[in-house]
């Protein structure tokens, strides 16, 4: 069943630009650099389904996030859209060009291979299962328990974006953490191997792992119109972490004759 998507939308370019966040986001992630994007685009801020103000659904697989995407682009009358991912988002807009090649003017993927990734996330799970936030009195509380399995400043911080009040009293997250916790393998999973001819911009961060320069040729076996560029002194969150840089890369691209 495909979910509803919630999104944002900004900017009045005559090309549409999807962006696509990564687990545990939503599209309040990239309100930012998405309004230096809005000066030329028009810009839709989008939500996964799971995330966000979006439905929550039983499936949570690559397969299904694409076909929530066409039905957005459907409702929306977009012919053909720029679609930008991270991470989970960067999978998701892979798979979207495999399913719907036809509908992508260009793709840019950011800091995600093809290729199966190990669970990872066994920390961030622990922490986020470790307390009923229904249960707390106050976010600070739900800040302290969250410290108690991560160090990470900004993952706490990131996490704790999608910590809402509910009336009369508690919280409650805004993803779907059974759903999403039960789907880590679908989320971890290699893409499948069909070949996408459009132009795709793979672009990592100086001090991540997720995209090696051993990868580079499995990934032109699927994307051979693909580039890669890397971010300078950014990690995973490249796009949090160096936005100047990645801005001005991913512009390139997008303004670069195919």
């Amino acid at each position: 069943m495909r979910a509803n998507l919630h999104f944002r939308k900004a900017g009045h370019g005559s090309k549409s630009l999807c962006i696509l966040h990564g687990l545990f986001g939503s599209a309040d992630n990239w309100q930012s650099l998405g309004k230096d994007f809005a000066e030329a685009y028009t810009v839709y801020f989008i939500d996964l389904r799971n995330h966000g103000r979006s439905e929550h659904q039983l499936v949570h697989t690559y397969e299904a996030m694409a076909e929530d995407l066409e039905q957005l682009l459907n409702q929306e009358g977009i012919e053909k859209a720029i679609v930008l991912g991270h991470s989970m988002g960067g999978k998701t807009a892979m798979r979207f060009a495999q399913m719907f090649e036809s509908r992508v003017e260009k793709l840019v993927v950011a800091d995600m291979g093809i290729k199966e990734y190990l669970p990872h996330h066994q920390a961030i799970l622990e922490a986020l299962n470790s307390f009923n936030p229904e249960k707390i009195e106050s976010r600070s509380e739900a800040e302290t328990q969250l410290r108690k399995y991560i160090s990470e400043e900004g993952v706490v911080q990131f996490l704790l974006k999608n910590l809402y009040r509910l009336k009369p009293q508690g919280y409650a997250w805004r993803f779907n953490l059974p759903i999403l916790e039960s789907s880590m393998p679908d989320i971890l999973e290699e893409i499948p191997a069909i070949e996408v001819s459009v132009p795709t911009l793979f672009i990592r961060g100086e001090k991540s792992n997720y995209i090696l320069d051993e990868d580079f040729p499995s990934i032109l076996k699927l994307f051979p119109q693909a580039v890669f560029d890397t971010v300078s002194n950014a990690g995973h969150w490249l796009h949090a972490e160096n936005p100047d840089e990645f801005f001005a890369k991913v512009s390139n691209f997008l303004e670069s004759a195919p």
